[in-house]
């Protein structure tokens, strides 16, 4: 079988005869070749969610058409966003520039994204602490700062970080064994080594994969809550590696001590060491990071438009740099060849309306109580402890910021609640919004599970 890119350039070659040299460039051209698994299944990723979107909007029959052409027929592909695609890196431990050789993903020695380095991080005053010492942690792993354990909301650039301390230890040292996994997956090899034929050879090959390590990469960790005999072997494998100088990073939502029912005694493992928050970016950081965007992607963009959605959103580099993408595409569909502050306003305006209608308050309430780990019946419910009160606020707040409900609508929503009520809850959770800190971070990654799920 002919090289997988190369195949993939003849599937470019035949789409090129059958749209417009518009829709190729925009859509079809950005497409990259992610894997092309055991299953014979083809996997691409667009450049963002919302090219994904018209991908298979407009598209889907092209490519079926050139990719059964090429791979044969009833070859499924599925198209990832850029968020997506991460996600997928992480759970299979594939990288994608080695991944197209159709390579086992046990034997790639890269699980990071190439476009995730310290060349092209924007450092500010919102990271430039984070940037310091996760450097130099890739300088000296083993020898400073062990563990790392960083924080801070969803889309505020923890993946970027740890993929630039992955390029960076695997480009300098590749000499040295590195591991980055999410917890899901440390979770879900751990498991898998107790239901095997032979129990103590599967936990042996689990102690062998995670122990016989320089570097262990563990995104994700708040999600380790409630698995005791998970924490427990996590805590062996931690104290293990620790003693014998090998590096340990751990990224997560939250600092540790906001982390429920992680147990003590891994709290105080994670304080030995560094532990880093990643803030909001102010302004400026914001507008630099757009600019790096536009030279990265070589976007034609007014710097009028660059500060415009810097203004706009200040608390997901993500969402930020998808509505950059977003406002190009219509300055193109347009013939324009720079994206000015009228293609801004209408790709902001479109984006907030699409969201509104996609989302209910029933998608906000659950959202929250899979974020917090709490049931529906206790969140919308009289409970008063702390566990329940302030995620039931923040849902209030959602829904009155996304949804715009009418309050005496919102109080029916839990248990029957008064108007005053439902103000308190807004205004305490808008004052906590703007000093930033736990809360602010809890209503992005919220934020982030309802863009992801709707």
């Amino acid at each position: 079988m002919k090289e997988l890119q190369e195949m993939w350039k003849q599937v470019l070659q035949k789409i090129e005869m059958m749209v417009s040299a518009v829709s190729f460039d925009l859509w079809i051209s950005p497409l990259e070749v992610v894997d092309y698994n055991k299953f014979e299944k083809l996997i691409l990723s667009a450049n963002s969610a919302y090219a994904k979107k018209q991908l298979l909007k407009n598209h889907t029959e092209h490519l079926k058409s050139a990719i059964e052409e090429v791979f044969g027929e009833d070859t499924p592909f599925e198209i990832l966003d850029p968020e997506e695609k991460d996600e997928f890196l992480k759970k299979n431990t594939i990288d994608s520039n080695q991944a197209v050789l159709g390579k086992d993903a046990e034997e790639q020695k890269n699980a990071f994204n190439p476009k995730y380095t310290f060349d092209n991080f924007v450092v500010g005053k919102s990271n430039q602490f984070v940037y310091a010492a996760a450097r130099s942690v890739a300088e000296n792993p083993g020898k400073r700062f062990n563990p790392l354990f960083i924080y801070g909301g969803v889309g505020l650039g923890k993946t970027h970080v740890l993929h630039a301390i992955g390029n960076y230890i695997t480009g300098e040292h590749p000499e040295l064994k590195i591991k980055y996994v999410t917890c899901e997956k440390f979770t879900n090899d751990y498991i898998d080594s107790l239901h095997g034929s032979n129990k103590e050879q599967g936990i042996n090959k689990f102690r062998e994969k995670y122990r016989n390590l320089d570097v262990l990469m563990i995104d994700d960790i708040q999600f380790i809550t409630n698995k005791n005999e998970t924490q427990e072997e996590f805590f062996h494998t931690f104290n293990d590696l620790y003693q014998n100088n090998k590096q340990i990073i751990i990224a997560s939502d939250r600092p540790p001590k906001d982390i429920a029912t992680l147990s003590d005694r891994l709290k105080s493992r994670f304080a030995s060491g560094l532990i880093q928050d990643v803030q909001s970016p102010d302004f400026e950081t914001r507008v630099a990071i757009l600019r790096k965007k536009t030279q990265l992607e070589k976007y034609f963009i007014d710097d009028d438009v660059i500060q415009f959605i810097a203004e706009k959103i200040d608390t997901n580099i993500r969402e930020m740099e998808g509505l950059l993408s977003k406002v190009y595409f219509f300055a193109t569909l347009l013939g324009k060849k720079s994206a000015s502050i009228e293609e801004a306003k209408e790709a902001f305006k479109e984006d907030l309306d699409e969201k509104r209608e996609d989302l209910s308050a029933e998608n906000i309430i659950d959202a929250t109580c899979k974020y917090f780990a709490v049931s529906k019946s206790d969140l919308t419910g009289k409970k008063r402890s702390k566990e329940f009160v302030e995620p039931r606020m923040i849902a209030i707040y959602l829904i009155i910021e996304i949804l715009e409900l009418p309050l005496v609508a919102i109080g029916k929503l839990f248990g029957g609640r008064d108007h005053t009520t439902i103000i308190h809850a807004r205004d305490k959770i808008t004052e906590q919004v703007k000093e930033g800190g736990k809360i602010k971070t809890f209503v992005s990654a919220i934020k982030e599970i309802l863009n992801r799920e709707n």
